[in-house]
This record gives C-alpha cells, sequence and structure tokens, in this order.
C-alpha cells in the first residue's frame, strides 16, 4: 500500500477572506453555481460496462494510488503576477510559491488563468529508494482563461499539453537553474481503451502505487460531480470503499452505563447520507473485523481511531470487511449511492483476464467506427481459477441502481446497525494507550 504524500504549500485559513475569494473565483472560471470542489468523480466498472467499451470511444490510463488535487493558476494580467494553488478533495487552498508558468505563445508573458486536474503522487527511485513528489495532470478544466469543460477529452487533453505543459518544459529545459527543487509537473500517458495489455505491462515499472485502471469517454464534456462516463477499474478483490469508523465499547462490568475502554470495541462503519457541516448524516452500515495484533499495534500507534474515515475492502474467504488504511485526504466518505454501486462492482466485477480477452472486440469496434480494417478474435482465454465466494455485506437497500438493468443479486447477512449509547464515549484523551 502506497502513503499518502502530504499536499505541498501553505493552507490559506479556512473561511478567510482570501479562501472565499479563491473559491468564487475559481467557480466562476469553471461556469458553476458552487463553490465546491470543481473535480469530476468516477462511477466503478463493471460487467456491463464491457458492452461501453466497444460501442463507445474511451481512453485508459493507469489510477494513480495518490491524493487527487487540482492544479489552480490564477495571472493578473495588469501586474503579470500568478498565483498557484493546489486545491484537495476537502476544497482546501495550500498556495505554493516559487512558481511561474509562462504563455505558449508568448513565453515572456505568464500563463493565464488555467485549472489543472491532477493526482499527487510519490515516486521512489527503486535503486536509491529516493521519494520526489510527483503531479501526474490528466486532464483540464480551463486553459489560458478559455473553460473548456463542454470540450471533448482530446482537445482538452491537447490543451493541457500544448497549452500548459509544453510551454512550462521548454522554460525549464532553457532555464535550468529554475529547475532546481521544482516539485512535480508531468502529464500522464493516455491509450485507446483496447490498449490495455500496454497499460498492465507498463504499470509494474510505475515508481509509485497504482490503484486499478480509469477510463474516460472521449466525447463527453467534463462534469463536476460523480461522472457517469469515468469507469474507475479495479479487480473485484482489491475494490475499496471509504466509510467512517465508528469504535464501540462493550459496557464496564458493574457500571452498564459506561463505556469498558480497555476492552476491544465492535468497530462501527457508517455510510455517508449527504449533507455538509453541522448537517452531515451518516447511518449505520456494517461492522469491520480487525484481529487482536491489529488491534493492538493500532492502539500503540498513538493515532486517533474513532471517527475517522477509513478505507475498507471485502475479504471473500472470511466474509468481513478488512481495514486497509486511514484516508484523512477524504473529507467525507463514500455518498451511498457511490457504495451501492461499488458493492455491485465487487459482487458484479471484471477480472483482470476477463478485460484482456474482451480487447480485440473493442479494437474491431472501434476500428468500424473510423472505417479501419479489423483484426481477428483471438480463441477465448478460459481462466482456471475458481470462481469467486458469493459477496454478502450487510446491505439493506437495493432499491437504488444506477444502471437500468437489475444488477446480480446479493445475499444479505443482516440489517442495519442499531444506534448503541456507546457510539460516542467519553472520558479521558489517552487511555489503555490509545488516543481518541
Amino acid at each position: 500500500m502506497s502513503r499518502i504524500p502530504d499536499l505541498p504549500g501553505n493552507l490559506i485559513s479556512k473561511h478567510s477572506e482570501q479562501d472565499i475569494w479563491l473559491r468564487t473565483h475559481v467557480a466562476s472560471l469553471c461556469g458553476l453555481n458552487h463553490d465546491r470542489f470543481p473535480g469530476s468523480q468516477p462511477v466503478s466498472f463493471s460487467t456491463r460496462d464491457l458492452e461501453r467499451l466497444e460501442h463507445e470511444n474511451y481512453w485508459v490510463c493507469e489510477k494513480s494510488d495518490g491524493v487527487r488535487v487540482l492544479l489552480v493558476i490564477l495571472t493578473n494580467l495588469e501586474t503579470s503576477e500568478q498565483i498557484v494553488c493546489i486545491v484537495d478533495r476537502h476544497n482546501a487552498y495550500r498556495e505554493i510559491s516559487g512558481l511561474f508558468f509562462p504563455h505558449y505563445e508568448h513565453p515572456e508573458r505568464p500563463l493565464r488563468s488555467t485549472v489543472i486536474d491532477a493526482e499527487l503522487v510519490i515516486d521512489v527511485d527503486p535503486r536509491t529508494k529516493r521519494e520526489t513528489l510527483r503531479l501526474l495532470c490528466f486532464d483540464c478544466l480551463v486553459a489560458d482563461n478559455q473553460n473548456v469543460m463542454s470540450k471533448t477529452l482530446d482537445k482538452r487533453y491537447w490543451k493541457l499539453k500544448e497549452v500548459f505543459f509544453k510551454p512550462y518544459t521548454r522554460m525549464l529545459r532553457d532555464h535550468p537553474r529554475m529547475a532546481e527543487n521544482r516539485p512535480f509537473e508531468r502529464v500522464k500517458e493516455v491509450n485507446f481503451s483496447y490498449s490495455i495489455d500496454k497499460v498492465f505491462l507498463d504499470i509494474p515499472n510505475l515508481q509509485h502505487g497504482n490503484d486499478g485502471l480509469i477510463y474516460t469517454s472521449v466525447s463527453t464534456p467534463y462534469v463536476s460531480g460523480t461522472d457517469r462516463n469515468i469507469l474507475k477499474w479495479k479487480p473485484p478483490s482489491e475494490n475499496s470503499i471509504d466509510l467512517k469508523l465508528i469504535l464501540r465499547f462493550p459496557p464496564l462490568s458493574g457500571s452498564p452505563a459506561q463505556p469498558d475502554l480497555h476492552k476491544k470495541p465492535v468497530f462501527a462503519l457508517h455510510i455517508w447520507c449527504g449533507g455538509e457541516g453541522a448537517r452531515v448524516n451518516y447511518e449505520p452500515w456494517d461492522t469491520m473485523h480487525m484481529d487482536d495484533d491489529e488491534w493492538e499495534s493500532l492502539k500503540a500507534s498513538g493515532e486517533q481511531v474513532d471517527e475517522r474515515i477509513v478505507e475498507v475492502r471485502w475479504d471473500a474467504v472470511g466474509e468481513h470487511w478488512r481495514m486497509m488504511r486511514f484516508r484523512d485526504d477524504k473529507p467525507q466518505g463514500n455518498h451511498r449511492s457511490v457504495v451501492e454501486n461499488i458493492v455491485q462492482s465487487i459482487a458484479d466485477g471484471v477480472e483482470k483476464d476477463t478485460l484482456l480477452a474482451r480487447s480485440t472486440a473493442i479494437k474491431n469496434a472501434w476500428k468500424t467506427r473510423h472505417g479501419q480494417p479489423m483484426q481477428q478474435q483471438p480463441p477465448a482465454h478460459r481462466s482456471n481459477a475458481p470462481p469467486p465466494p458469493p459477496f454478502s455485506p450487510a446491505y439493506n437497500d437495493q432499491s437504488r441502481h444506477l444502471h437500468e438493468e437489475d444488477p446480480p443479486p446479493l445475499q444479505l447477512r443482516y440489517g442495519p446497525l442499531s444506534s448503541s449509547p456507546w457510539s460516542k464515549v467519553s472520558g479521558p484523551t489517552v487511555l489503555a494507550g490509545m488516543s481518541r
């Protein structure tokens, strides 16, 4: 599991005058009627999406294991001053000093206001083990003061490379001293959807962690918020969900109204049902399994555990959720609708072999649309792997589906967890070596 990088720059105080101006100005540049995080969010890949890859043009790239951010460049044309910020999913702005981005036609002038979609990762040199913070850019919302969100992906990607990236790299090449301590910019490589064999071959050579694949429709505009035309693929066994972890301690012997903080608690997982700030709404959803040794190690770390966002995966052998890591980079867990989608993706997921076997049909369909000769379909590959065991989370709402077709039925184990008087524990900040 890759280490989540710390975000660079100086954090701008939330709700300060500068923060409000930045959020409002960026929303205006993006043509949005809200000042929330403007970035798009993918949906999980399932079996029915194989048909979409055959009938529509998609690009594919590896899904980096890092922190999703926007790079925001705001330019005052009167003074030629640029403000450069990194924006995380909390919609928190961090100003980065010492960066300059030149104009693509007039390099002596500054690039005008630009918003780039990116992933912040840590590259680790396999020989020296040296870590380098890297910003992998993959899409563009605003380029040189022009909103390009309504354009198709191929045009946005061209803007990303030609308007933003090439002039910057040319400047660093012509002025090597400026490249000192330049942290991270790089454009992510993309491929046609049928070239996943190349993507899979390249993944072991990456110097950062990989978290699957991202398919993006070539012909659709950029969408702020959930975009059903961006598909996030992971092997079913590696699909994960972000939920809020709530510790529920058993009652104290002899004093049942008090929690026993020396005992191992129930690790309750709560699902985000919407709302923000004081009105944020979470509901009980399931529980997470944790071995005794894992619990002792977590207590010994001194970290706060209760009420943090945790990334969990489904253990098909033990038939329970297991912790992967805390996700403090996310303001909330996955929304209920997203969780439903991921659960269906786990139950009706697509293995790597199936994806590879379908690539020729996807390529032939692509070439047919463009009037090119087709490739002969190779013999179907049959995996010797046994079928996965049935998926059965504590899932109590099958009425909401993100697709028109009914997904495969899920076996229910039990209903939602009941509320507990020990969901919110009181007492000392540190007890039994555990920091709450």
